[in-house]
This record gives structure tokens, C-alpha cells and sequence, in this order.
């Protein structure tokens, strides 16, 4: 039985691929520094979900720390690597650019040198839609991506170049999947979904930056974290988007969750930042014909199922902060 490394298993997507690995009867080693850019308790609520199987293991551990890293290596010879610790949140980004590319950065790169170093073959790193920026829709794999809008962006796509050079100078095998705005139960509290199921149920208005047309092209965590899985393939050294490929307007959105929440929403509307892309619409031809995937949860339905398990954890989901 092969083991897989999933870093930032605690988090939204790594905690949901982790949970698929196991349920398909794989070894997962989870690491997780469980650092407190959003509420702990979320992040625990995962694990706990992790924790009831025997083949799970963790380690509290942050991916910038190489010598824990390297133990860790060393004691379980990870057949592969699924990088998902990073840190995230674009507007944040231009707060604190320091840990982003430490973390984005100086933390892939120690991955990639103790994968050199263990014999390990193949890495998964988790990119991001926000490389696209100003660029026509829907987004391709093969544009060039050379103008980042923010460090979250530049610090991602700085990852994806140390990846290529692992792979070119010791034929590391290498995905990089571009994830577009991944959603569903539990996820993030600093990104929309979470905060509008939230506060349409404290009847708290909606902060919303522009008029609400800008579009994103949300996809549902189950979908990610297939395509995630299904990356595991040799493919050399490959960049793939996986997004649900039909952009939705924020107001849209809106409606489901008025509709499956049953209430109604204020809005309070603030300019664009600066930061943000106006669209975002993924390509997935690419993951299509190299891994086998493509979306298949519908905007609809994934939102159902968000607001059905927002309700159902309400007793505790109330206090999380947004």
C-alpha cells in the first residue's frame, strides 16, 4: 500500500482529497501547521473527520520547516506528494507578502528538494485561477502567465517555476493544478460562500465589492478533489486547470443561497478591489484528455448541499468568525 503526503490536510481541499484517498484505501500522511489565518475550529472539525481512519496519520508541522519535513520523509517514504498548505487569500496578500512567498515559495521548494532527495516521484502542486489575470476568458493552460496582480498570485506562480526546474533537472513528475474558486461544507470563512451563507442567516447584509456581475467560475469541492486525485498519473511535467468551465454572477450565486436558505439578502456594495479579477472561466479540455475528469456537480446542487451542511452545524458554525 503506497503512501501519499498531503500537506495542508486540515485545510478545505486538502482535508476532502486526504478523505477520498482514504476512502479508497490508500496510506495518507496528513501535515498541517493549523495556523490560526481563520478559525481553528473549522480546521479541527476536519482532522476529527480524518482521524477515524486507522490509515490516516498526522503531523503538526508547517511545510517551511525542512528539518520536520525531512523526518517525515525519512520515516514514511512517501510515494507521492500532494501539496495543498499554502498560504491564501488574495487581499491578505497585500497585507503580509512576507509569509506568502516564504510559505507559497520557500515551503514548495523544500517539498520538492526532499522528494530529490527520498527517492519520492511524483508531486501534485495546488496552483491557482488567479495567474489569469486581465486575460480573455475562458482561461487556457498554454498563455502565458508573466503579470501577476497580487503576491498570492506571484507567489504561486514562483512555485510552479521551482516545480519545472525539479522536474527538467532530476524528472520529477509534476502537476500543477490551477483551481478556480472551489467551494462547499466547510470550507474557508474568509471566502464568499462561507461568509454569504452566513451572514444571510444572521440577516447581516452582504458586503460585496462592485455591482455583483463580476462572475466566477465556482466549482464544487468534490469535483476538485477527483481531479486532484486523478492527477496522481504520470504526466511529465504537466499545468491543468480544474474549474467547472460555466462562469456564474456573483448575484446569481446569491439567489441559490437566498433560495436554499429561504431568506432574503441585503447587500452592502463597496468598490473593486484592486486585486480581484473581474471573471474567471476555466478551459478543462486539458484535464478532459490527460486525466480522465470533468466537472460534474452543478452550481445548483453543490450550493444545496453548502447551505444543507451550514444548517445542519449551525449549533457551532455560528460563532466561527468571518
Amino acid at each position: 500500500m503506497q503512501t501519499v503526503l498531503v500537506t495542508g490536510a486540515a485545510g478545505f481541499i486538502g482535508s476532502r482529497v486526504a478523505e477520498m484517498l482514504l476512502e479508497q484505501g490508500r496510506r495518507v500522511v496528513g501535515v498541517d501547521n493549523l495556523n490560526e489565518y481563520y478559525d481553528v475550529r473549522l480546521k479541527l472539525w476536519r482532522l476529527d473527520a480524518l482521524k477515524k481512519y486507522y490509515r490516516f496519520t498526522f503531523f503538526q508541522a508547517d511545510i517551511e520547516d525542512f528539518a520536520s519535513l525531512r523526518s517525515i520523509f525519512r520515516d514514511y517514504r512517501p510515494a507521492a506528494v500532494i501539496n495543498e498548505a499554502a498560504r491564501v487569500g488574495v487581499r491578505y496578500s497585500l497585507e503580509n507578502p512576507f509569509i506568502y512567498l516564504s510559505t507559497n515559495a520557500g515551503g514548495t521548494l523544500n517539498l520538492l528538494e526532499l522528494c530529490r532527495q527520498c527517492g519520492t516521484t511524483k508531486i501534485i502542486l495546488a496552483s491557482t485561477s488567479s495567474l489569469y489575470a486581465g486575460q480573455e476568458t475562458p482561461f487556457r493552460e498554454e498563455r502565458q502567465v508573466d503579470h501577476p496582480i497580487s503576491p498570492y498570485a506571484a507567489s504561486k506562480k514562483a512555485a510552479e517555476a521551482l516545480a519545472f526546474t525539479y522536474h527538467h533537472l532530476y524528472s520529477l513528475d509534476v502537476s500543477v493544478l490551477r483551481y478556480f474558486t472551489v467551494y462547499g461544507p466547510a470550507s474557508r470563512p474568509d471566502m464568499g460562500v462561507f461568509r454569504f451563507v452566513k451572514w444571510i442567516q444572521e440577516d447581516i447584509p452582504l458586503q460585496v465589492y462592485g455591482d455583483g456581475s463580476q462572475s466566477r467560475d465556482f466549482t464544487y469541492i468534490d469535483d476538485i478533489a477527483r481531479g486532484t486525485i486523478a492527477a496522481l498519473q504520470p504526466v511529465g511535467y504537466e499545468v491543468i486547470n480544474l474549474g467547472h468551465n460555466s462562469p456564474t454572477q456573483l448575484l446569481e450565486l446569491i439567489r441559490l443561497i437566498e433560495l436554499y436558505t429561504g431568506r432574503q439578502a441585503v447587500m452592502q456594495n463597496y468598490p473593486p478591489h484592486q486585486a480581484d479579477m473581474k471573471n474567471t472561466w476555466a478551459d478543462v479540455h486539458k484535464a478532459g484528455a490527460i486525466l480522465g475528469w470533468k466537472p460534474e456537480v452543478s452550481l445548483a446542487r453543490g450550493m444545496e448541499k453548502t447551505v444543507d451542511w451550514s444548517m445542519k452545524n449551525w449549533d457551532w458554525l455560528k460563532n466561527i468568525k468571518v
